[in-house]
């Protein structure tokens, strides 16, 4: 159980590591190295619900379903997918409804934003484990998932340091946006644990909610993190840094699964 938290736990220490990065950088991320850092985490998402999420629900289910293992996967990744994105447009609503624009400063809007881009980290960490703990996922093994969270901890490293230091830069003090990218992150354990007690509740739903966490994940990817990539000029920054967060995920998930 211990190995379990302390998976669990890994993607929120990234990101609390990377939001401390507010103390010792003096000036905000160039544009150049954000979209770096953004391809290099598309790179680990998109291989993390591959790797990680969707072949193991595959496996799970090739005893019940035969030629059509692939259901529960592609029925799970659907739903996470419609989901996320009937989360944002809720978000996307609140923001736009002027009352409450008046009174919820920007600060708090990019806060909003980036905890709805950390909930599918921590439901793709739960999912894992769960499967490990409750003996339901397929190839996954608790080596497997430890690169899953570790492979997501090193993408929430950047991703801290993103959130934090703007937010210097709109005026906040470095305690205050260290506080708020730590905060970002504390969606992740909880969801993890959401997600490992459902799981829990209803054994074969795992490869569903395999299948829906890599929705969530491959949403987020492109829709938050590749546009950020996007730029006519040097196009090669994206796809290297992509490229490069692919290869580093695949490599954890083979090596340690």
């Amino acid at each position: 159980m211990n190995d379990v938290i302390g998976g669990v736990m890994l993607p929120f220490i990234g990101t609390s590591l990377g939001a401390a990065c507010v103390f010792p950088m003096r000036k905000q991320l160039g544009d150049t190295v954000q979209r770096v850092l953004a391809g290099f985490a598309a790179g680990v998402m998109t291989a993390a619900s591959i790797w990680s999420l969707l072949i193991p629900a595959i496996e799970q289910s090739e005893e019940r379903f035969g030629r059509l293992a692939f259901f529960p996967a592609a029925a799970g990744l659907l739903t996470g997918v419609l989901f996320m994105l009937a989360l944002g447009a809720g978000i996307d609503r609140l923001c736009a409804d002027g009352r409450i624009a008046r009174k919820l400063p920007r600060n708090t809007m990019l806060l909003l934003a980036v905890t709805l881009h950390n909930i599918p980290e921590g439901m793709a960490v739960g999912a894992a484990y769960a499967g490990v703990l409750y003996g339901e996922g397929g190839g996954l093994t608790a080596a497997a998932a430890l690169a899953l969270a570790a492979g997501i901890a090193i993408q929430n490293f950047p991703e801290g340091a993103i959130i934090s230091m703007p937010l210097k830069a709109e005026g906040m003090t470095r305690r205050r946006a260290f506080a708020a990218g730590v905060l970002s992150g504390a969606v992740e354990p909880l969801g993890a644990a959401v997600t490992i007690l459902a799981a829990g509740l209803i054994a074969p739903a795992m490869p569903y909610l395999l299948g829906f966490a890599a929705g969530a994940m491959l949403h987020v990817t492109a829709a938050e993190l590749i546009p950020e990539t996007n730029d006519p000029s040097s196009p090669a920054v994206g796809a290297l840094s992509c490229t490069g967060g692919f290869l580093v995920m695949m490599i954890l998930d083979v090596m340690l699964g």
